[in-house]
């Protein structure tokens, strides 16, 4: 055990007097939390809508206040003709356009019914059927303030609740799946180069030739990034909770312990691409483009997996943080417990147990 720990301190002092790991290892995941945190996100806020009120009475004039008051749009200036819709779509000034016809307050209350144009860009159909949605949205709401003195009879009014995120932020969503990201980018990418490093540095003679069993040598080598990756885990968490306002309704206890597990699975990856490559850049090159991408695209988080061709699908099942990404959301925005994600920690498990077997049995005691 004291060899064992003499081992463990010279992969600490690796680490520590390295700035270039100290940078990736602690500034990529904070910087990762935080610009994927602001940027991947699912909500439209601040687009800008122009409006062209032929009416100009008090009903269009509720509708437009309501809809500036709102994040998602940034009203624009009124114009006074539609004629000039186009031009402001086609230079990519506003990306909605609203026209109230004529009468729209009268043909309202005396016939219950009226009529107002959305003119959306469908150039990203998302973004334009998401806004139509908003301004439909507003309109019912407005459409229901009038019904005790329009008396619209009949009318069913849907009670709409959002369960485990009402304000539909996107962080609850994204914050999980980048958490995923980072801790296979950076758990993957560090222990990756740590045995290439002595194979290049020509130390790697000197740890096979000493009384020390060549096989805790791995396990030296992960001790260091698993204890360093879990006060990642803590500060990308705290940042999560404070910065981005990511709710945690579930047990700290076992979140840690799950995430400890996909750290687990993430180094033994990282130990097997150091077994099998000779140079640092290749292990950096694998690493990456082994993680990066697939992390990515077939965790869930970014899109859905039901909606990818059943290849895709049954792809993305060895593809660790999709497993990590359920467990979780569960924990952090549903507060549940192990019974319900008892499934998705064994499937870790298994994963993490398969690849530190290979990366035994890749391990080379002899360098001919």
């Amino acid at each position: 055990m004291k060899q064992f720990l003499t081992f463990v301190k010279k992969e600490f002092y690796h680490v520590f007097r390295d700035s270039k790991t100290l940078l990736m290892l602690f500034g990529l995941p904070i910087v990762q939390i935080i610009l994927f945190g602001f940027a991947l996100t699912n909500e439209i806020k601040d687009s800008k809508v122009l409006v062209v009120d032929y009416a100009k009475d008090a009903a269009s004039q509720q509708i437009i206040t309501k809809i500036d008051a709102t994040q998602q749009f940034q009203l624009q200036h009124q114009i006074s003709s539609h004629l000039e819709i186009e031009d402001q779509f086609r230079t990519g000034k506003i990306n909605l356009a609203i026209v109230f016809p004529t009468n729209f307050q009268q043909d309202l209350l005396q016939q219950h019914s009226a009529q107002i144009q959305v003119i959306a860009d469908a150039s990203d159909p998302n973004q334009a059927n998401a806004l139509t949605n908003y301004v439909n949205t507003i309109v019912s709401d407005y459409q229901r303030e009038l019904l005790p003195e329009g008396g619209m009879p009949y009318q069913i009014q849907p009670e709409i609740r959002m369960l485990y995120n009402p304000e539909l932020k996107g962080a609850t969503n994204f914050v999980p799946g980048v958490m995923a990201l980072v801790l296979m980018l950076v758990c993957v990418l560090m222990t990756s180069v740590s045995i290439v490093r002595e194979k290049e540095l020509g130390t790697m003679e000197i740890l096979l030739v000493s009384p020390f069993n060549p096989f805790m040598v791995i396990i030296a080598k992960a001790v260091p990034y698993f204890i360093l990756s879990l006060v990642n885990l803590a500060v990308i968490l705290v940042l999560s909770i404070t910065l981005l306002e990511m709710p945690f309704n579930g047990s700290y206890l076992l979140f840690f312990a799950v995430s400890s597990l996909l750290i687990l699975t993430a180094l033994s990856l990282g130990l097997l691409i150091s077994n099998s490559t000779d140079s640092q850049q290749t292990a950096m090159l694998i690493s990456l483009m082994g993680m990066l991408i697939p992390t990515m695209l077939l965790t869930g988080f970014m899109f859905p997996i039901e909606n990818m061709p059943l290849p895709l699908q049954i792809f993305s099942n060895i593809v660790p943080s999709k497993w990590y990404y359920l467990i979780a959301k569960s924990i952090m925005i549903k507060g549940l417990g192990f019974s319900a994600i008892w499934k998705e920690t064994l499937i870790l498990l298994g994963m993490t147990i398969i690849l530190l077997f290979i990366s035994f049995k890749k391990f080379k005691i002899r360098l001919a």
